[in-house]
């Protein structure tokens, strides 16, 4: 039997790279759980400091019962890499009708090749995750050419 609390709560959450502040949304959301905002800014900018200004970052950060806490840094959001590879500030209101852009298949295979970092999509053949960026560079209006 495990007492109500012992076990540690997972957060998810983007923020820019390097740029980690205590303001919303990061302070609020550690600071609720008993975290120090400015523990987890510090190591989230040292980790990010190679990385361009203002990539969104998908955080996992995960905080035991002691308030401590643990965090995994992952890829940029696929819609957020292809809408940069494009140029494009906005995805498409209507899917499958209106083209924003396109990219070549060399540009889905370097995006794939940094999805593959991802711990939950490692297992994946590079074929699979080529075919998921592709989809999603549909589901925004960038038509991938040749």
């Amino acid at each position: 039997m495990s007492k109500k609390g012992s076990a540690a709560s997972i957060l998810k959450l983007v923020v820019p790279s390097g740029k980690a502040t205590p303001s919303p949304p990061v302070g609020p959301a550690l600071g609720q759980r008993g975290v120090k905002s400015m523990d987890f800014c510090k190591q989230f900018n040292d980790r990010t400091k190679h990385l361009l200004p203002e990539i969104p970052i998908p955080t996992v950060i995960t905080i035991t019962p002691d308030r401590k806490f643990t965090f995994v840094t992952k890829s940029p959001p696929t819609s957020w890499l292809l809408k940069n590879a494009t140029g494009i500030k906005k995805g498409s209101g209507k899917t499958g009708k209106e083209t924003l852009g396109s990219l070549s298949l060399k540009h889905i295979y370097e995006i794939a090749c940094i999805k593959q970092k991802d711990d939950h999509l490692s297992h994946l053949d590079l074929q699979s995750i080529c075919k998921a960026v592709i989809a999603s560079a549909g589901s925004i209006g960038i038509k991938v050419v040749p």
